[in-house]
């Protein structure tokens, strides 16, 4: 079993670039789009498996939230390049700048003894859900050619950039805390 809820995780991290060459080379929308939902539902499984059979690693927890953002960088640059989107990108820019800012929060801390500052919250996992409802939304707009489909995924791509930098700045501070309490 512990074999298989890795393989959902490496899944996410093998099948970006394909989804990524189906956009931007040959338009396969409905296929971007299905294998994107497969990517998407194995986040959930991935973790959901292995808590219930208590499988819970450290490779797994390093690598589960590693596999969502490649997932989502391959994503957020195909969508950019595809739909000639400045809004996209800068967004994606912002929370792929985030993103790396949390990265390093999490090798300071494991530095420091204190890797619990930058546990996944729930308004992270959030935030990662709702990015995959917009990538989701934009796929589903190109497949189905609907620009609305499409203006409403910008939304969503918002609302997660916000909760992205809501995030980072709620890891950030609780790691200043922890960091000053320790010295």
């Amino acid at each position: 079993m512990n074999y298989f809820i890795q393989s959902l995780t490496y899944l996410r991290i093998l099948i970006a670039p394909v989804i990524f060459i189906l956009i931007t080379l040959f338009d396969y929308y409905g296929w971007a789009l299905i294998l994107f939902l497969l990517a998407s539902v194995s986040d959930y499984w991935d973790g959901f498996l292995a808590r219930k059979y208590k499988l819970e690693s450290i490779i797994g927890s390093i690598l589960d939230p590693i596999a969502d953002k490649i997932l989502v960088i391959f994503l957020i640059l195909a969508l950019s390049i595809e739909l000639s989107s400045v809004l996209i990108a800068f967004l994606g820019g912002v929370m792929l700048a985030r993103d790396f800012w949390i990265s390093a929060l999490r090798d300071l801390n494991a530095r420091n003894g204190i890797s619990n500052a930058t546990n996944v919250t729930l308004m992270a996992k959030t935030k990662t859900s709702i990015q995959f409802i917009a990538i989701t939304g934009f796929l589903a707009g190109l497949y189905f050619d609907k620009a609305l489909i499409i203006f409403l995924s910008d939304f969503f791509l918002v609302l997660a950039m916000l909760l992205s930098l809501q995030t980072g700045f709620q890891y950030s501070i609780q790691s200043l805390k922890l960091i000053k309490i320790s010295d």
